[in-house]
């Protein structure tokens, strides 16, 4: 009898020690996103005079709610395993469509609810092909994002297209409700709504056990092809909203609108934690790392620094982020 309290007494600490561990490694990206997005603010308020002025905080809010809207969409789809480079365009084609909409005399509602549907069908149009006739993600975004241009590009000739000052549509993008930009409160809405999707549900599950395991999911019942199938829909759904918002902050649709917006997206889920090979991703995380994305574009303007600068940070930054994440959870996967 006195051998059994030894036995169990020797266990218990080396489990309690695993789970500790767990849940730092678990942890470590949005650990070290949030120390990275601090010491970003922190440099930014010590080199600049006008970083910490309200105006510009909540500049900065407004300015990055179509990035966490599909930040959001996105953490879905690297989780799962797969990427899409075309939320881009799918922004620029539903930024010029709206306003040609408008334009033609489509009540402002309708043409919010008709821009949504157009990213749900192209998400469900390149969700297919990924899902049922197996073509990499990679591939069909690809031709996504040039076909999808080409489309915006045709429609406008290259040129913006303009929409009334007084359409109720652009109070979208320009209301504040509460001191807050109307295009933040959207925001934290879909975040919130993400945020529960992802961690409360059996959808979020679903898609983290397809990133981790796809085979062994199927082979638990679930229809793995419809959960890639969703993902993707909820990607262009999201692409679809960003550019509906940003139309309505600008006041017109360019096709112009969104170039280099994919790598933005994928930097702030790469950097929020999210695994580039699937089966683990953060909500918070990639909250953080959008926000990241955003101060950095905005201190480097305040400091004075040439426009053409930030795509080389953020290029950079997306760099050593793909390499730690390499490193991280693809020797995790090799110990495992």
């Amino acid at each position: 009898m006195s051998s059994e309290p030894n036995a169990y007494s020797s266990h218990p600490p080396r489990l309690r020690d695993a789970t500790i561990l767990d849940k730092v490694v678990a942890n470590g990206g949005v650990m070290s996103i949030a120390l990275f997005f601090i010491v970003c603010c922190l440099f930014f308020a010590v080199t600049t005079d006008a970083f910490l002025t309200a105006p510009n905080l909540l500049n900065i809010i407004r300015q990055s709610a179509p990035l966490l809207i599909v930040a959001a969409a996105m953490t879905f789809v690297i989780t799962t395993g797969g990427i899409d480079l075309s939320v881009g365009s799918v922004l620029a084609l539903t930024a010029t469509l709206s306003a040609a909409a408008l334009q033609a005399g489509v009540p402002w509602p309708l043409a919010i609810l008709l821009m949504l549907a157009l990213g749900g069908v192209v998400g469900l149009i390149q969700g297919y092909f990924i899902a049922y006739e197996r073509i990499p993600a990679f591939i069909v975004t690809l031709a996504g994002l040039s076909v999808i241009r080409g489309f915006a590009l045709l429609i406008t000739g290259g040129y913006s297209i303009p929409i009334e000052p007084t359409s109720p549509f652009v109070t979208i993008g320009r209301a504040w409700i509460l001191g807050i930009p109307a295009p933040a409160l959207i925001a934290i809405v879909v975040l919130i709504v993400a945020y529960v999707a992802f961690n409360e549900t059996h959808f979020g599950r679903y898609v983290t056990g397809v990133g981790a395991n796809a085979e062994a999911t199927r082979r638990a019942g679930v229809n793995t092809r419809r959960i890639i199938l969703w993902v993707y829909i909820l990607s262009g759904t999201a692409s679809a909203a960003a550019g509906v918002i940003l139309s309505a902050r600008l006041g017109s649709g360019s096709s112009n609108a969104g170039q280099g917006f994919e790598l933005d997206v994928i930097a702030a889920v790469v950097l929020g934690g999210t695994s580039l090979f699937g089966g683990r991703g953060s909500l918070v995380g990639t909250i953080l790392g959008a926000l990241t994305v955003a101060v950095l574009a905005n201190g480097l303007i305040l400091s004075h620094l040439s426009p053409f600068f930030t795509p080389i940070v953020t290029g950079f930054i997306i760099l050593v982020a793909i390499w730690l994440n390499f490193r991280l959870f693809k020797g995790g996967a090799r110990g495992r």
